[in-house]
Order: structure tokens, then C-alpha cells, then sequence
């Protein structure tokens, strides 16, 4: 909720969930965070492709099962930068960072791109 809660609203209108334990807390989130929650439909990994391959990125750093209370807010942030850091096919081969920030201008500017 923190970190969600300092992106600009234009950025913070929906999050599309997996059907796992780790949402149990969805409707504080929503509450929190005035985010509208969608679940995918169970067993239908084609309905979140990037969460999928996102998944399969922080594996790298944190075994299935890992206990992400273990690990303190800075261990986790190195690993969001980390990924945050690595160009994505997904995104024409820029990074998420790069992506989210041309997002943000155009948020600001008020007109959208493409790019």
C-alpha cells in the first residue's frame, strides 16, 4: 500500500491479480488505495502473461515459498530496481523504469504516446 500509494493516480487505476494467497488482503489494499482489484479467472495463465514472466524474474532471487517478511524493505527494494533495471521484449526492449517514466510525462502533459 505504501509504495503503491505514491505513484500518480493516472497510473494507480487497477491491478490485475493472480488467484494466490498473497491478495487475501485485496479489499484492505482497494480500501487503502482506492485501486479497483481484478482476478484473473483460475488456471488461465494467458490472462496474466506478465505477472507470469514476472514471477519467473524473481524466482532468481527468491525461491517458491520464500517467507517475503524474512527480508527487510530495503532487500526487497535492490531486487525491484534490479528488475526494474532489466529491458524488457514486452516493452520494445526498454526497461520498466524507462516505460513507467514515459508514462508519467505523458501523464503530466496530458497527451499519450505511443512510444
Amino acid at each position: 500500500t505504501r509504495t503503491i500509494t505514491t505513484l500518480p493516480e493516472a497510473v494507480r487505476q487497477s491491478l490485475t491479480w493472480d488467484q494466490g494467497a498473497e491478495m487475501t488482503e485485496h479489499l484492505r489494499l482497494r480500501i487503502d488505495t482506492g485501486l479497483q482489484v481484478y482476478f484473473c479467472d483460475p488456471h488461465s495463465p494467458w490472462q496474466r502473461g506478465t505477472n507470469e514472466n514476472t514471477n519467473g524474474l524473481l524466482r532468481q532471487y527468491f525461491p517458491k515459498g520464500t517467507d517475503l517478511a524474512a527480508h527487510s524493505v530495503g532487500d526487497l527494494a535492490a531486487v525491484a530496481t534490479a528488475l526494474n533495471a532489466r529491458p524488457r521484449k514486452t516493452l520494445g526492449w526498454k526497461t520498466p523504469a524507462e516505460a513507467l517514466d514515459a508514462v508519467l510525462r505523458s501523464a503530466q502533459t496530458g497527451v499519450a504516446t505511443t512510444s
